[in-house]
């Protein structure tokens, strides 16, 4: 249909996103067998769904084989002030920018869902399916496949013309779209992103271990954490940002346009004391409609409290001290790591 994709373009940016591009289901053919070594290596770590269904990640075509085009949109969530500076306040927590106010999953999925209807209005007989980070579909892949940008040595998305502050949805359509070019590296020599990162999760540029990333660690990974890299999560409680923030190409970073993904204030630096002390009914309230609340209050207070051991506050110790038996064996031990190391 002549005009019918700039036409979508023009609506996806209308809706609020930053970017849009298209490529065809079948266009990252090399996807399956990097997964395949990946998970094959341990690398995903307690992540077993990567392993469950790597036959519909490694190939998108076979998710939905009727699909005929990929569309792949990138929208700003860019933060207004630099996250690094939270790093330096040791007795606070430092909170991943995107987890400090609305899930983005449901905000980008609605707004997936009115470009795709406005769609079918345009294409009658047409069918969509929307995915926002929930469904076996390798995003990042597709995001370089269609030209929104490429997979940068940290591995994340990032672009020349928005940076890498960016969340990624997908409309799979039957709508014969022409596809776009896509993206080359541009990353040079630069390794900013492998050289800040703390735990050293990355063994090579364009290659993590989630084994050591702490966004994995503060979020994915069940139960005690390595002690010896506890010391290195440092006051990161929920997710990190550290590659993310140093990227050169954020000098082109747009900001965001949903006022939704703004921190809420008591979640930009809070008060690790005050963060230990919450129970589960208390959690739950304070994270309602936040990401963070899926990790339940076992694993955040675990990440709290590795934070008040990496504080050097002796004034945080009553406050491990009072969760040193905490019915939560995990916590528990936590609690105890953290009296040991401000003793």
């Amino acid at each position: 249909m002549t005009g019918l994709k700039p036409a979508l373009e023009a609506k996806a940016l209308e809706e609020g996103f930053a970017k849009m591009r298209v490529c065809r289901p079948d266009a990252i053919p090399q996807a399956a067998g990097r997964l395949a070594a990946f998970v094959d290596s341990g690398r995903h770590g307690q992540m077993g769904w990567m392993a469950e269904r790597m036959h519909w990640r490694g190939n998108p075509a076979q998710l939905w084989p009727e699909a005929r085009s990929v569309i792949m949109l990138a929208e700003s969530y860019t933060p207004e002030a630099d996250p690094l500076e939270a790093l330096e306040r040791r007795d606070c927590a430092t909170i991943s920018v995107y987890a400090q106010n609305r899930d983005y999953h449901d905000l980008v999925k609605k707004r997936l869902k009115r470009v795709g209807r406005w769609l079918l209005d345009q294409a009658p007989g047409e069918a969509i399916k929307v995915f926002v980070d929930t469904a076996p579909v390798m995003e990042k892949p597709l995001g370089q496949a269609s030209g929104l940008g490429w997979q940068g040595k940290h591995t994340n998305l990032l672009a020349r013309d928005l940076g890498n502050w960016f969340f990624l949805g997908s409309i799979f359509t039957t709508v014969e779209l022409e596809p776009d070019a896509p993206e080359r590296d541009h990353c040079g020599n630069c390794t900013a992103c492998l050289d800040i990162c703390p735990t050293g999760a990355f063994p090579a540029p364009f290659q993590l271990d989630a084994r050591r990333c702490i966004s994995y660690l503060t979020i994915e990974h069940h139960g005690p954490v390595d002690p010896e890299l506890r010391p290195l999560m440092g006051n990161r409680i929920y997710g990190c940002d550290d590659c993310l923030a140093v990227c050169p190409w954020n000098k082109f970073a747009v900001a965001a346009t949903e006022m939704r993904y703004a921190g809420r204030a008591e979640l930009q630096s809070p008060k690790l004391a005050d963060l230990a002390g919450l129970d589960d009914s208390a959690f739950r309230a304070m994270f309602s409609g936040s990401p963070i609340k899926r990790i339940g209050r076992g694993r955040f207070v675990r990440n709290v409290l590795y934070a008040i051991g990496n504080s050097g506050d002796a004034g945080l110790r009553a406050a491990a001290q009072a969760l040193t038996e905490d019915e939560d064996p995990t916590v528990a031990d936590a609690a105890r790591w953290a009296v040991e190391r401000l003793r």
